[in-house]
């Protein structure tokens, strides 16, 4: 099981340098891969956490990391696909891919806060169907030499569309959410199902679901990887699973998930203050990554 780290693009950190520092040290301490989250707007729970802190843009962020890292992985954790343009955004990251070398990991869902769909143009009640057209174009345009789109709100034919990512077929789709309907989306379309907060008997359940949605629509359920969110410490919500606080809480509980046959683990130290990220970075690579990455 791999790794990774949830930077602290969404936790209202002043300093932003500070957050790419981070991944820097994440790629010298061994650690697969960075995640960055997206909200446009602090509102809801968002605003709960950071108030009116800063929120960078995860894309931004991980371009910039990518100029100061080697290997490391580049994830989202996720975007929020009824806030892009699907064109733009296919050529967003195709373009972070190849200057990357090929180390994007596309993480989306569909949104939950309602008033921050509404403000960037997406009715609520399509958000999956935004969603679900957004991925066939991103796969169209960078899989096909002559793409073409018929389609509810995007529509394209006659034109050609580069660059194509560097990783084939495409840049790995993960599909966030603990919903049924996020699960059907990841059998249908995605490469990986990515749930945030789920206890290993919850995550367990929605793994058989995702075995049985993946024949129904036809494809191998092996191809499709299972990754998971989780927050260390308190995470102020007892419906999400924590990994814990002491060192062999948060070992004995990762070591569940390796058991269960995860492709990734991916830590968040649910911080703002930079004094304890650094250790925290420090004791996951001590004690977790020795024993559970592969």
């Amino acid at each position: 099981m791999k790794i990774a780290y949830s930077l602290s693009n969404n936790q209202g950190m002043e300093d932003v340098q500070g957050v790419v520092d981070l991944a820097v040290r994440c790629e010298e301490l061994g650690f697969d891969s960075v995640w960055a989250s997206e909200h446009v707007f602090n509102v809801s729970y968002v605003y709960d956490r950071i108030g009116d802190k800063p929120y960078y843009e995860p894309l931004t962020v991980l371009t910039y990391v990518a100029a100061r890292t080697t290997t490391i992985g580049l994830g989202t954790s996720v975007l929020v696909l009824p806030y892009h343009n699907p064109i733009r955004l296919a050529k967003v990251s195709a373009t972070l891919d190849v200057l990357s070398g090929g180390r994007l990991m596309l993480g989306v869902g569909v949104g939950v806060i309602e008033e921050e769909l509404e403000a960037m143009g997406s009715p609520y009640a399509e958000r999956g169907a935004i969603s679900d057209e957004t991925i066939a174009i991103m796969k169209e345009l960078w899989t096909k030499e002559d793409p073409s789109f018929q389609g509810k709100y995007h529509s394209f034919w006659g034109m050609k569309f580069t660059p194509k990512p560097v990783q084939k077929p495409h840049i790995p789709i993960i599909i966030g959410g603990t919903s049924k309907a996020a699960i059907r989306r990841a059998a249908r379309s995605g490469t990986t199902w990515h749930p945030t907060a789920l206890s290993p008997e919850a995550l367990a359940e929605g793994m058989d679901y995702l075995k049985e949605q993946a024949v129904v629509a036809g494809r191998d359920p092996s191809e499709i990887s299972v990754s998971v969110s989780a927050a260390m410490g308190n995470t102020h919500n007892h419906d999400r699973y924590s990994l814990g606080e002491d060192p062999e809480e948060i070992l004995e509980r990762s070591r569940k998930y390796q058991e269960m046959g995860l492709e990734r683990l991916l830590i968040s130290p649910n911080t703002r203050d930079q004094s304890q990220l650094r250790p925290i970075m420090e004791m996951l690579a001590e004690v977790v990554i020795p024993a559970v990455q592969s």
